[in-house]
């Protein structure tokens, strides 16, 4: 899937810049502007002097390969980046309907070391207890001012 995904990229890369030299080789409407600054008297040259007809479909073309590319696109990147939330979803509604919960993973022991020396920070170790908690003592009672 990636590489379609990056096939098409490229080529609509590649439609990208047919659209902007399309756009830049065409003549202007009044003979004036960005179309005979870069090059519309090139246009005349290379595709005779009924040229803007030409070059007006092939930027339809193109512009109609450019929105479909990003539509295609669009659609395909959702799907694969879009798959890992899914497969959370799933586990979580299984869980959901099976009625428990994920239990914690087991606390894996400290792997030991030759000379006893490790740099792995020491775990804290909790002591838990049924206990009740001692009361504090009380605070003594005001004394009333007269």
């Amino acid at each position: 899937m990636s590489f379609l995904i990056g096939l098409l990229t490229f080529v609509l890369v590649a439609d990208c810049l047919l659209l902007v030299l399309l756009v830049l080789i065409q003549l202007p409407k009044k003979e004036a502007g960005a179309g005979i600054a870069f090059g519309g008297a090139a246009a005349d040259a290379l595709f005779g002097a009924g040229s803007g007809n030409v070059l007006t479909k092939a930027t339809k073309y193109a512009t109609i390969v450019f929105f479909v590319l990003l539509l295609l696109l669009g659609y395909l990147q959702s799907q694969v980046f879009h798959k890992p939330a899914k497969e959370f979803q799933r586990k979580v509604e299984e869980q959901g309907k099976s009625g428990g919960l994920i239990p914690p993973p087991a606390a894996s022991p400290t792997p030991s070391t030759a000379g006893g020396i490790s740099n792995a920070p020491a775990a804290p170790t909790l002591t838990l207890t049924n206990l009740p908690v001692p009361a504090a003592t009380p605070a003594p009672a005001p004394t009333p001012q007269k």
